[in-house]
C-alpha cells in the first residue's frame, strides 16, 4: 500500500498542436527513460512510434509509459489532440486517476480543450493545466487563466508567473515557495534557484497574495492566518492546494515551454504532490444482485489480496499478438492466470504481462492493484471487466459518441476481400468509434466514424498493414429523421391464411421529445388501462418499434427524437402473439409517420479558424456560402480566430479550400456540436437523391 501511495496514472491531454507529445518526450528525458529528446516535428518523438504519426507529426493513437520522478512512479499516457481520435481520450481518461490539461499560450482554451474538460467532468479526473509555449509572440498565460475560469466553469489559480516574455521567456517564479526557477544546460536539465528578480517582486507579491485568497476558500484554518496576517506555513499550502484539486474544485496552473525545455521538472513535481495516487480515488463498480434484480454499486479497495477486478481499456493487433491494455482497480493479475469477462461470463487464460514503454515491453510475471498493463491472450472488446469469479461486479464502461460520416470500402481485386474483413475486424475491436455495416439495398460495405482525417486513417492503415488496395465513395453524412408534430393512429394487423391467423390492434399517440428533456433519442410509454392489450404483449410491441426506427420512412436515416405512447387497442384470444403485435408496431410507424411532418437533421460541427487577419474577409465569406454561422471573432497581434458552426455535409474538403483561400497559413479544428434541421430545400435534394438511388 505505501507502494501505491506514490504511484501516479495520469495522461496528457490538449487541444491539437499545443504540445502533449513535446511535453510528454521532456518528461521521459528528465525521468532518464531516453537519452535524447525526441521532437514531434523531426519524426523523433517516442510517443508517436506508428509510421503515420511519424509522417503526418500527429498523434493517432495514445500512448503509454512508465516514469520514475524523485519518490513517484508515473504511469503516463500520451492522448490524441484531434477531435476524429477522441474515443482515445475518452477511453484514457476513463481508467485514469489525474490528468495534465496542456493549453497553448497564445491559442488559450480552444474547441477540442471543451471537449477534453467535458471528459475529464464526465469520469471526474482531478487536473492540472500547464500552459505551454511560453516563448511564442503573444503568449499571455494570464488571459489563458480568465479563459479557464469563463470558458470551463473552473477555479484556475496561477502557481507560478513567467521570468521574461515570448523570445526572453528565460523561467518561472514559484508563488509557493517564492523562489525563481531557472533551467539551465543544453536541455534545460539543470535546475537553479535563485531569489525573485528585483523588477519581478511587486508582482510576485501581487500575485502570492491573490494565490493565497483563492486558497483559503478551501481552508479555514488558512483563512484565519491571513485575516491575521500571520505567516502561511508551505506545508499548509501544499495541503489545500492537494484537498481542493483531489476534490475537483481547484485547477493549479503551471507554465513553461516543452520544446525550450523550460518548466516541465516542477510541473513533474506538482504531478507527484497533487494529483491523486489509486488509493486516493474512488473506484466503484456494479453488481445485480440475484434475489432483487436491482443494481448494487461495491466500492472497490486498490488491494492485492482481495478478488481481481480489472478494465481491459484499449485494444491494439501488432505483430506479436492482440495486445490488450488494462487497469487493474483491485487484486492481482498473475501471468498465465485465467479471468472472466464480466459481459460474457467466458474464461480467459492470460499467456503474457507487459509493462508499456510506447512500443516497446517488459515482460512482468505479475502486475498489482493500480498498475496500468498489456496482456496477451483474452479476446474481448474495449470497456469490458475481468475478474477471478464470474458474474462478480462490472465496472461502468466508456461512453462512446456516435459517427458522424461514413464512406463506402471496397478491394480493387476481389482477392482481397477477405484481407479487408480481416483488417476491418480487427480496427472495429480496436477502436469503438468506428463502425461497419453492409448496407442491405446495394450490398456495399460502410465504415463510419469521426471525421474524414479518421476514415484516412484507417483506409492508409489497410493499404500498408493489410496490403490490400481499396477504393472508397464519397463520404456520406449520417443524417436523422425526426417528427415535427404530434399525432394520433390507430394500426391494425391482420392475416388470416388457414390455421391460425396473425391480429394486432394498437392505438396511441406519435409526438417529438422536446429539446433539453431528455439525452434519449426514442422514448416509448404504454398507458393500457382494463386489459384491452394483455402487458405480456407490451416487450414485443416496443420491440417492433425500435426495430422500424432503424430505417426511417422519408430517406431510410435513423428516427430520433420520437416519443410514441400506447394508450389503447384490442387482441384475439388465438390469433395474437408476440410476432402480430410486433408487426403491428413495426407498420404503424412506417405508414404514420410521415403524418409526423418529419423533418431530416444533419451534424452540426463546432468550428475553429486560425488565419492571418487580412484574409478574415474571405474566410468568414466562405463559410456563409458553406452555411455556416459565425459565433465569434478574437485578434491576437496580425492573426485572428474565428468560431463557430457549420454543416458537416459542407466541409468536405475545406482543408484545401483554406489552405488555398490564406497562402497555406490557414488552420482549422471540428468537433461535433449537436444535430440540426436542414433547410427544406437541402431536405428535398436528399430525398431524391435517395429516392433516385433505390430506383436504380
Amino acid at each position: 500500500m505505501s507502494d501505491l501511495q506514490n504511484c501516479r496514472n495520469i495522461g496528457i491531454s490538449a487541444h491539437i498542436d499545443s504540445g502533449k507529445t513535446t511535453l510528454s518526450e521532456r518528461i521521459l528525458y528528465y525521468a532518464g527513460i531516453t537519452h535524447k529528446l525526441g521532437e514531434v516535428h523531426d519524426g523523433g518523438a517516442t510517443m508517436d512510434h506508428m509510421e503515420l504519426e511519424k509522417e503526418r507529426g500527429i498523434t493517432i493513437t495514445s500512448a503509454a509509459t512508465r516514469v520514475r520522478w524523485r519518490d513517484t512512479t508515473i504511469n503516463l499516457i500520451d492522448t490524441p489532440g484531434h477531435v476524429d481520435f477522441t474515443v482515445e481520450v475518452e477511453r484514457s481518461l476513463r481508467v485514469l486517476d489525474g490528468a495534465v490539461l496542456v493549453l497553448c499560450s497564445v491559442g488559450g482554451v480552444q474547441a477540442q480543450s471543451l471537449t477534453i474538460d467535458r471528459q475529464m467532468k464526465r469520469y471526474g479526473v482531478p487536473r492540472l493545466a500547464f500552459i505551454n509555449k511560453m516563448d511564442r509572440t503573444g503568449a499571455n498565460p494570464r488571459k489563458v487563466v480568465r479563459q479557464l475560469r469563463d470558458k470551463l466553469d473552473c477555479d484556475a489559480v496561477m502557481m507560478q508567473i513567467p521570468i521574461g516574455s515570448e523570445q526572453n521567456f528565460r523561467g518561472v517564479v514559484d508563488l509557493i515557495t517564492g523562489k525563481a526557477v531557472y533551467f539551465d544546460g543544453n536541455q534545460g536539465e539543470k535546475v537553479r534557484y535563485e531569489s525573485v528578480p528585483e523588477e519581478l517582486v511587486s508582482e510576485f507579491e501581487e500575485s502570492r497574495k491573490a494565490m493565497l485568497e483563492s486558497l483559503s476558500m478551501y481552508s479555514d484554518e488558512l483563512m484565519e492566518l491571513l485575516l491575521e496576517e500571520k505567516c502561511v506555513p508551505l506545508d499548509l499550502i501544499h495541503k489545500v492546494v492537494k484537498n481542493a484539486t483531489l476534490s475537483r474544485q481547484l485547477t493549479p496552473v503551471f507554465i513553461g515551454s516543452a520544446y525550450k525545455n523550460k518548466g516541465v521538472q516542477p510541473l513533474l513535481d506538482a504531478i507527484g504532490r497533487y494529483l491523486p495516487s489509486p488509493a486516493e480515488r474512488d473506484a466503484r463498480a456494479f453488481r445485480t444482485d440475484p434475489k432483487s434484480g436491482e443494481e448494487v454499486k461495491i466500492d472497490l479497495v486498490p488491494d492485492d489480496s482481495k478478488p481481481l477486478v480489472a478494465m481491459a481499456f484499449k485494444i491494439v493487433e501488432d505483430p506479436y499478438g492482440t495486445l490488450t491494455f488494462m487497469r487493474i482497480y483491485q487484486g492481482k493479475l498473475v501471468k498465465g492466470g485465467s479471468y472472466y469477462n464480466q459481459r460474457t461470463g467466458k474464461k480467459e487464460r492470460i499467456s503474457r504481462v507487459f509493462r508499456m514503454h510506447a512500443d516497446q515491453r517488459i515482460e512482468l510475471d505479475e502486475a498489482g492493484a493500480g498498475d496500468i498493463v498489456a496482456v496477451i491472450g483474452v479476446d474481448c472488446y474495449s470497456g469490458e471487466t475481468f475478474c477471478d469469479n464470474p458474474d462478480y461486479c462490472a465496472l461502468e464502461s466508456i461512453f462512446v459518441p456516435d459517427p458522424v460520416i461514413q464512406v463506402a470500402i471496397k478491394p480493387l481485386e476481389s482477392r482481397d476481400a477477405d484481407r479487408l474483413g480481416k483488417a476491418l475486424y480487427r480496427f472495429r475491436k480496436e477502436d469503438p468509434t468506428l463502425t461497419v455495416k453492409t448496407d442491405s439495398e446495394t450490398g456495399e460495405t460502410l465504415i463510419a466514424g469521426m471525421g474524414e482525417l479518421h476514415l484516412d486513417v484507417y483506409v492508409e492503415r489497410i493499404r500498408r498493414e493489410y496490403k490490400v488496395e481499396v477504393e472508397t465513395s464519397a463520404p456520406k453524412v449520417n443524417y436523422r429523421e425526426a417528427p415535427t408534430e404530434t399525432i394520433k393512429f390507430d394500426t391494425k394487423h391482420k392475416k388470416q391464411s388457414g390455421g391460425s391467423g396473425q391480429f394486432a390492434h394498437i392505438c396511441g399517440v406519435m409526438s417529438p421529445i422536446p429539446e433539453d428533456e431528455t439525452s434519449e433519442t426514442f422514448l416509448f410509454e404504454e398507458q393500457i388501462t382494463g386489459g384491452v392489450i394483455p402487458s405480456n404483449y407490451i416487450p414485443a410491441i416496443e420491440k417492433g418499434y425500435r426495430a422500424a426506427l432503424e430505417k426511417g420512412p422519408i430517406a431510410g436515416f435513423p428516427v430520433v427524437n420520437l416519443k410514441i405512447v400506447v394508450n389503447d387497442g384490442s387482441y384475439h384470444t388465438v390469433d395474437s402473439s408476440d410476432l402480430a403485435f410486433r408487426i403491428c408496431a413495426q407498420t404503424s410507424l412506417r405508414e404514420n409517420f410521415p403524418r409526423t411532418k418529419p423533418a431530416i437533421l444533419e451534424p452540426v460541427m463546432r468550428i475553429e479558424i486560425e488565419c492571418p487577419e487580412n484574409f478574415q474577409g474571405n474566410v468568414v465569406g466562405d463559410l456563409a456560402s458553406r452555411r455556416g454561422i459565425i459565433t465569434a471573432t478574437e485578434t491576437i497581434g496580425s492573426s485572428c480566430r474565428l468560431a463557430g458552426e457549420v454543416p458537416l455535409a459542407e466541409t468536405f474538403g475545406y482543408s484545401s479550400a483554406l489552405r488555398g483561400m490564406t497562402q497555406g497559413q490557414g488552420v482549422f479544428s471540428m468537433e461535433f456540436l449537436k444535430y440540426k434541421r436542414v433547410p427544406t430545400s437541402v431536405q428535398e435534394e436528399i430525398v431524391r437523391e435517395r429516392n433516385e438511388k433505390a430506383r436504380k
